[in-house]
């Protein structure tokens, strides 16, 4: 499967994985950053992991 297929089948997916990531930062404090890190780390294939990164960092920019 390709980049552009991977984006298209799953971008929906990555942005809910990343909401489900940001509804812990209020309760997590400083502990959130090292958790998000090691759930990044998790997931698979690595591409699917670079969204919800990318999500994650477009979903704080509008929500600091």
């Amino acid at each position: 499967m390709s980049r552009a297929e991977l984006h298209q089948q799953r971008a929906a997916e990555a942005e809910a994985e990343a909401r489900r990531l940001l509804a812990d930062r209020d309760a997590m404090g400083p502990r959130w950053l090292p958790w998000v890190a090691s759930e990044l780390y998790r997931l698979s294939p690595a591409p699917y992991a670079a969204m919800v990164r990318r999500e994650l960092e477009r979903l704080s920019a509008n929500n600091p």
